[in-house]
């Protein structure tokens, strides 16, 4: 440890600690300020990392024009940024053990903000293709360290409200991404999406490195690197990750490479899995997962992401389709539910706190499931009085669900496996996004599908709904003074039956996400009850 320690009773005298220092998790005390200025230039670094995967979601189309891309090559300046994140998380436990928590979180921030810049001066597909991939590789190793920091550093009277304060970032990022990126690029251009990490990621670097000197290297793992590993995990999570971003947009295994690729991810999966738990030095600890709580609290973790990206993507996605609301308007509907979330946080610190940690994940899971039912019966006039209560009651009860489920996680873990635990929890969630979003699109296409052939072979002409209808349809047009109202009529009935087909898919696609919400409800039941350890085990971080 640095100098921000002082050893309980160092001198002869054994004198009284100050009052600007808390009792660390290693039976240390540590200074405050440094602990909370170094921990707060993390959080800052997580929420930059975290915000730049959904703050380019409501500029794609100037970004698209800016450097002449096509609909599916822009679809890759997200795509690839997932990709590489989702390859580097599960990897930084074995680097913040190698180099040391400061130093990795320092080179992740630096080579952050020099891909941000090289994303931002771009000016053809592939150039920004490439950085965009470098800056999710050092986004997602931003990641990881906050959750593990929180559980190491902080005693267990304090990793509550820690805990909160990584739930507030992981929720709030996603949800003020699209409407601080819209405003932003009205205001300056699509290119300060990436130019405005420059200040803040200096920011970072500067605390982190003055301030958060937390722990020591292990330069020995530097010996026997699984590099058969490492190549397994790389190909199994890259094939796995991009059949869930492409699969529905290429028909999932009517596409060959698909197909192919999904036989890639399963085989490198298991092998994957075999040599971790076969090899003597892992890159990546599967021993959390021996720990009945942890294994639950992974599953619960799935449910809140698949329900915190679920419901994110849907909303926007039916009120610009649907409604045709400006990204302005989008953003300020969605807005509601990062509020929720962080207007709640405190009283949810506290309801976990005093509450048992299963019966906090049965009531966030069951509101978060209640309020997500009530999109079952969204019709094509919702908007953002229709989704207030459906966002106000799913964000609280997601925030609740989330803290409990992470609290539960670690409760019975020591914290020499801290670190590894945190980079599966967050590579999980961010698989579940992916796996919810694919689910999310693949029902609402082929949903609508099926609600618009219903609706088709219900809207015959003996049906005298329709009759009426289209008689309605044809004298507008004629009144309208069009050349043939009978076919302009057709065709506007057409799409009525369309837009309705999207509404009810729509409907059936927070069915999807409510049941979900219901069996994690049902599930926590199986958890067994534990206080978290008042110290490491084994060693601690320190």
């Amino acid at each position: 440890m640095t100098d921000a320690v002082l050893k309980p009773g160092a001198g002869p005298l054994r004198a009284p600690p100050p009052a600007s220092t808390i009792l660390g998790a290693d039976g240390a005390y540590v200074n405050w300020t440094k602990v909370f200025l170094g921990f707060g230039g993390m959080v800052i670094g997580q929420f930059m990392a975290m915000l730049d995967i959904q703050i380019v979601a409501s500029s794609l189309t100037q970004i698209q024009s800016g450097i002449g891309a096509s609909n599916d090559e822009i679809a890759w300046v997200q795509t690839i940024y997932l990709l590489a994140e989702v390859v580097i998380m599960p990897l930084t436990a074995y680097l913040t053990k190698m180099w040391g928590t400061r130093v990795f979180y320092v080179i992740a921030c630096i080579g952050f903000i020099l891909t941000s810049v090289g994303t931002g001066l771009s000016s053809s597909v592939p150039e920004m293709i490439v950085f965009r991939a470098l800056q999710g590789l050092f986004a997602g190793a931003m990641i990881p360290p906050i959750f593990a920091t929180a559980m190491t550093i902080f005693p267990p009277e304090k990793r509550l409200t820690a805990n909160v304060v990584v739930g507030l970032i992981v929720t709030l990022a996603p949800t003020i991404g699209p409407t601080l990126g819209g405003h932003l690029t009205d205001l300056l251009s699509w290119r300060w999406l990436f130019f405005i990490n420059i200040p803040v990621g200096a920011l970072v670097v500067f605390l982190v490195w003055r301030y958060a000197d937390f722990d020591k290297g292990d330069p020995t793992l530097g010996k026997g690197i699984d590099w058969w590993g490492l190549g397994l995990m790389t190909v199994f999570l890259l094939s796995m990750q991009y059949v869930l971003e492409e699969g529905n947009r290429d028909s999932w295994f009517e596409d060959t490479a698909i197909l192919w690729l999904t036989v890639t991810a399963a085989v490198t999966g298991v092998a994957f899995i075999w040599r971790q738990l076969a090899y003597w030095q892992p890159i990546v600890s599967l021993r959390p997962f021996a720990d009945r709580n942890f294994s639950l609290g992974i599953v619960m973790t799935f449910v809140t992401g698949v329900s915190l990206f679920g419901g994110t993507f849907l909303m926007p996605i039916f009120l610009g389709q649907v409604r045709g609301f400006s990204s302005a308007e989008v953003g300020t509907t969605m807005l509601v539910s990062g509020l929720s979330m962080f207007l709640s946080a405190p009283i949810v610190g506290r309801l976990v706190r005093v509450v048992d940690a299963r019966l906090a994940m049965m009531v966030g899971f069951g509101l978060a499931g209640w309020a997500i039912q009530l999109g079952v019966r969204v019709t094509d006039q919702w908007g953002f009085a229709e989704f207030f209560t459906l966002q106000v009651v799913r964000g609280f009860g997601t925030m609740i669900a989330m803290i409990a489920a992470q609290q539960m996680s670690i409760a019975t873990l020591p914290v020499t496996l801290m670190k590894d635990a945190s980079g599966l929890i967050n590579l999980i969630r961010n698989v579940a996004g992916a796996i919810g979003l694919a689910v999310l699109t693949t029902i609402l296409s082929r949903q609508n599908v099926v609600h618009y052939t219903d609706l088709a072979s219900a809207a015959s002409m003996a049906n005298p709904t329709t009759t009426a209808m289209m008689e309605g349809l044809s004298q507008m047009m004629t009144a309208g003074g069009l050349a043939d109202p009978d076919a302009t009529a057709r065709k506007a009935m057409s799409l009525l039956m369309h837009r309705q087909a999207a509404v009810l898919s729509f409907g059936d696609a927070f069915a999807v996400l409510g049941l979900g919400c219901w069996t994690a409800a049902a599930l926590a039941i199986f958890a067994r009850p534990a206080a978290a350890r008042a110290g490491p085990a084994g060693g601690g971080a320190h």
